[in-house]
């Protein structure tokens, strides 16, 4: 019975999603990330938050929370504060400019290699150091 309505619920999602998208523009990355500038406030709040929520906090930091103390999730509830700042202060700046990615921002500022030189770092730096542990 779970599995049947989890399939009609993920049916619905996407027939809605479907009805919803069909006429959207999502070649562009105006489109694809922006939504094309029809998201409200709420919207990208939300996808602030759940963008932050890994496997990482509910399984890793629980443990460690458990096997030490709970000082590790102060980490989590400092990020909320500069989710904040970054939405009041950056974001605005980077909309005006038309960037949405942070490598957009480095190459407008620096150039393509800085760009390509930061994309391999994170790259390697979320292989290296948050895999591992979610794993």
């Amino acid at each position: 019975m779970v599995f049947i309505s989890f399939l009609l619920f993920t049916a619905f999602v996407g027939v809605v999603t479907y009805f919803k998208t069909k006429d959207s523009n999502l070649s562009t990355s105006e489109g694809y990330f922006l939504g094309g500038r029809s998201l409200t406030g709420g919207v990208i709040a939300g996808s602030l938050l759940l963008t932050n929520l890994s496997a990482v906090n509910f399984v890793g930091m629980s443990a460690q929370a458990y096997s030490a103390n709970m000082s590790v999730m102060g980490w989590e509830v400092g990020s909320g504060i500069t989710l904040v700042l970054v939405a009041l202060f950056l974001i605005p700046r980077y909309l005006k400019q038309g960037i949405s990615t942070i490598p957009e921002f480095i190459e407008s500022r620096f150039g393509r290699g800085a760009k390509n030189l930061i994309t391999f770092l994170y790259m390697f730096g979320f292989i290296a150091n948050t895999l591992p542990i979610v794993l």
